[in-house]
């Protein structure tokens, strides 16, 4: 069960991270952009986990917590940029 439920899950969140970069890409302005952004970091976070779930590695979790520490941390930067000008005061 478990066998055909990872690679359609995986599928799917393929598909919403190609979305993601049309979004990010096309964006009208700069908040679309980073909302696309964070959402990409998600959606690779997803497939990272996901993909260790389906090869049975168990290695690949701190990879994915690694590339959520830096999602967050850009995301709170670039609004940090955006609202005041400057990341560092």
């Amino acid at each position: 069960m478990i066998a055909v439920v990872i690679p359609i899950a995986m599928a799917l969140f393929a598909v919403a991270a190609l979305l993601n970069l049309y979004r990010l890409a096309i964006g009208p302005d700069i908040v679309d952009r980073i909302l696309a952004l964070d959402t990409l970091m998600i959606n690779s976070i997803a497939l990272i986990v996901l993909s260790d779930i389906w090869m049975g590695i168990g290695m690949l979790f701190e990879l994915a917590l690694l590339i959520a520490l830096m999602g967050f941390i850009s995301t709170v930067a670039m609004s940090k940029y955006l609202l005041r000008g400057d990341v560092i005061e």
